[in-house]
């Protein structure tokens, strides 16, 4: 296959306005890409050259992974026509780096820094202004894809590839990888002012969380940004946020203070926009106090500078794979641990009786809470639909709980009976961390026929890993 035949119905990307990061000409790197997996040894499988993960669910390094490391950077940032153009392996930090001095930013930023564009798009993302934009995937205007047969095809709506553009969202790599994303960015302020509303149960929360997410307003006021934090079933934070221009001091939850902590303490709350964007990455949500960075006596001594995400997605990396804390919890007699790293999707009026058994069969807090509505009412995204009638709340909780039944905790028994009550309450669960599904079931929600027939036109040689197998199978 010629480099030239493999580049299908490439647009130039030459940059309308404002160019931002010294890009490699795409062609020619696109060239390079198709041509390393054409060639790619047929009995080695393809996985992903990344310097970041964040991932949880733990496989074995491969002996050689795909670099696709020439598409890290930004193209090109256009405000007046609310456009950028992005290489897929660009961290959402570096994107709002180079889109905030323009005065715009991706219409969905991720919580964490690391998080790359396309890992956003095929594994999908999400954050406080989903109630309204929906999720990164449906902020896509078009994208580069390079799939199994080492072609390199331009997907969007209405093309020849429109099959693709739909179907890659949650596809987790197993159909291709997107080398460029032409994105939707939108207007943004200098500030989020922020007003934490207090429910003393879920029903009040949820009330609040419905209400907010139509109306799109809070006391006579624009909202453009929801979630929620719930510690417990009488402490719950609704909090809204709206862009704002007005002067005044910011709170910097980036040193000493913690931002979670905040809502507990004060009713509103201001941040710079480029904080407001970040203010989960600091702590990863409140993950940090199991890495002991929550104690002022260490946090005072802790680089700034290493408070964030990644550095502590490194530590858990290192303590499962040298099993130190397992081990210390042995020689202390403690139980073992079962990790519950999960986000979940739940129709919000089911969400009530989800945190309710939640409460009483896992018992993390806190929770983070999140409202989405599909943004197109007409798209059907194939490996991931909901009704886009519905508001749904992503939920998601991130920590390990003891197994005192004397169970193993590698059979995933509290895993299991999670994704047993979002499959009966009408969810579903993203596919980042471990799961459990038998293979009937997992098609039956994420994809079916609709799966089999892209993985037959994009991959039909399975140079890349069915999804199934990526996703539950441990390999």
């Amino acid at each position: 296959m010629s480099s030239r035949g493999a580049l299908r119905g490439l647009a130039s990307g030459a940059p309308p306005a404002r160019p931002s990061d010294r890009m490699p000409d795409f062609a020619a790197a696109a060239a390079v890409a198709s041509r390393t997996v054409a060639d790619w040894p047929a009995d080695r499988p393809i996985r992903l050259s990344k310097k970041t993960s964040n991932l949880f669910r733990y496989r074995r390094d491969a002996e050689a992974a795909l670099d696709l490391s020439a598409f890290d950077g930004v193209y090109w940032v256009d405000p007046d026509i609310r456009r950028a153009m992005v290489g897929g392996l660009t961290t959402y930090e570096k994107l709002v780096a180079r889109t905030l001095p323009h005065g715009v930013s991706p219409m969905c930023v991720p919580q964490l820094r690391t998080i790359t564009l396309g890992g956003a798009v095929t594994g999908l993302g999400i954050e406080s202004p989903s109630f309204r934009n929906g999720c990164p995937h449906e902020t896509v205007v078009a994208m580069d894809v390079l799939t199994g047969t080492g072609e390199v095809v331009r997907a969007e709506p209405g093309g020849e590839y429109a099959d693709l553009f739909y179907g890659f969202p949650n596809s987790y790599g197993s159909l291709g990888y997107a080398l460029r994303l032409e994105i939707e960015v939108e207007p943004v302020a200098d500030y989020v002012a922020l007003t934490h509303v207090p429910c003393t149960s879920y029903t009040e929360a949820t009330a609040v969380l419905t209400q907010v997410a139509r109306e799109r307003t809070w006391d006579g006021l624009q909202v453009d940004f929801i979630d929620g934090t719930a510690f417990g079933p009488g402490e719950t934070y609704v909090t809204l946020g709206r862009y704002t221009d007005d002067p005044g001091p910011a709170s910097d939850y980036t040193g000493m203070q913690i931002y979670y902590r905040s809502l507990q303490q004060r009713s509103s709350d201001r941040l710079t926009t480029h904080d407001y964007l970040w203010r989960w990455d600091t702590d990863w949500f409140w993950c940090s106090r199991a890495m002991g960075a929550q104690n002022p006596m260490i946090r005072r001594f802790w680089p700034k500078s290493l408070l964030r995400s990644d550095v502590y997605w490194k530590l858990v990396a290192l303590d499962r794979r040298l099993q130190f804390s397992a081990r210390l919890d042995s020689r202390r007699g403690l139980p073992p641990r079962e990790p519950v790293v999960q986000d979940v999707e739940i129709p919000i009026e089911a969400l009530p009786e989800f945190l309710e058994f939640f409460d009483r069969e896992v018992g993390i807090s806190p929770v983070w809470l999140c409202p989405l509505q599909q943004r197109d009412p007409d798209a059907y995204w194939s490996l991931y639909s909901f009704d886009p009638s519905k508001i749904y709340v992503n939920v998601g909780f991130w920590s390990t709980v003891p197994r005192t039944d004397g169970g193993d905790p590698e059979d995933g028994a509290i895993n299991r009976a999670i994704e047993a009550e979002v499959t009966r309450l009408g969810g579903r669960k993203s596919l980042y961390s471990t799961s459990f599904y038998d293979r009937d079931e997992f098609y039956r929600i994420y994809g079916g026929d609709d799966y089999w027939r892209l993985k037959q036109r994009y991959d039909p040689d399975s140079r890349f890993a069915e999804l199934y197998d990526k996703c539950v199978t441990p390999v």
